[in-house]
């Protein structure tokens, strides 16, 4: 159950990743179609939020599973938690 489960997230995953793909390929053709302005601020705002939620999903997952899971040792607990903590940093520049 918990593998299906599992292959169902990613599928999940996969599919946002790919929407998110189409939503640049829509920016590319504004820009190169000359596209009004606002109509390609509008698609690069959508592409903003949207990587926003998959890096939402992509913390949730990885607290999950590195630092929360019953069973980790401590020292994968800190490992999982400095992970995060590094793309953190990154992510909010």
């Amino acid at each position: 159950m918990a593998h299906l489960q599992e292959t169902e997230r990613k599928d999940r995953l996969v599919a946002r990743v790919r929407r998110i793909a189409g939503q640049v390929t829509a920016i590319e053709r504004a820009i190169t179609g000359e596209a009004p302005c606002s109509e390609t601020l509008h698609l690069a705002a959508a592409v903003r939020g949207a990587v926003a939620g998959l890096m939402d999903e992509l913390v949730e997952d990885h607290l999950r599973a590195h630092v929360a899971a019953p069973g980790l040792s401590d020292a994968e607990r800190a490992s999982g938690a400095d992970e995060l903590a590094t793309v953190l940093k990154r992510h909010m520049r």
